[in-house]
């Protein structure tokens, strides 16, 4: 559950909706400043699907004793984080390989992160558990596909960086860099600069000259007592549509009169 504060309420936006968001990304990516998608189908259907584990979750989401609230996906307990991602691949193994080894990766990204090293033991032996299952069942995966190590790499960097500018979008976020993406002459991030409306970004890595995405939520408010009423509540609230308008950040001025 994605959780974006708007005063008095809440909008919940299902895991599944913001991945929703990102898919449109990708369909859109294009363009002279980035680099082709290849596979292009399976990129993007991962990218639609990265978060495909947490879809039924989302229905039905526990709450969070201190907010009362929803648990946001930032305060899932761990075992139940990594349970959903263990089984995420598997949701697609019956519809596209390659976008079920980018799901893995998607999920081995994020946790590949942690400093294991300085963790508390019962945290981090979970996680590494998870990544020594899930990085064996990519290498099956590649090997499957013919697929190297390299352009999977690349492609899950892609998703990431997908991932990270829905939030962005969702979430409000301030101005930043996504992850690094392959350019069209090397690798390096997007520049993002919100505002009102959604953002701008440099270099514009769409096939057209702007782009509107949207997902949606339901907009919550109150805090409860327990799950069966926060439930019905989520249920009955009001759905909203999130629209969100992608510009090319503005480049300097033209001259009045070109120079002689």
């Amino acid at each position: 559950m994605v959780v974006r504060e708007e005063n008095d309420a809440i909008v919940c936006i299902g895991q599944a909706s913001h991945a929703w968001l990102s898919g449109q990304l990708a369909r859109a990516w294009g363009g002279g400043a980035v680099a082709p998608l290849e596979p292009r189908e399976e990129i993007c259907l991962a990218a639609e699907q990265h978060d495909v584990g947490m879809a039924t979750w989302d229905l039905t989401p526990t709450l969070h004793p201190q907010s009362r609230r929803p648990r946001s996906f930032l305060q899932m307990e761990l075992p139940v984080h990594l349970a959903l991602w263990s089984a995420a691949p598997r949701h697609l193994l019956s519809q596209s390989r390659y976008a079920a080894l980018l799901v893995s990766m998607h999920g081995t990204i994020i946790y590949g992160r942690s400093d294991l090293s300085t963790m508390n033991p019962d945290r981090a032996e979970p996680i590494r558990a998870y990544l020594e299952e899930q990085r064996e069942l990519q290498a099956r995966l590649r090997a499957e596909l013919g697929a190297s190590e390299e352009e999977v790499a690349r492609n899950g960097r892609l998703v990431f960086a997908w991932d990270w500018l829905s939030l962005a979008l969702c979430l409000r976020w301030p101005g930043g860099d996504t992850p690094s993406v392959p350019l069209a002459d090397g690798t390096g991030p997007l520049h993002y600069l919100p505002d009102e409306d959604g953002g701008t970004l440099s270099p514009w890595p769409f096939q057209t000259s702007e782009l509107l995405v949207w997902c949606e939520g339901r907009r919550l408010k109150g805090r409860y007592e327990d799950e069966p009423s926060m439930h019905a509540a989520l249920e009955a609230a009001p759905l909203v549509r999130l629209e969100f308008l992608l510009r090319r950040t503005p480049g300097p001025a033209a001259p009045a009169h070109p120079p002689p």
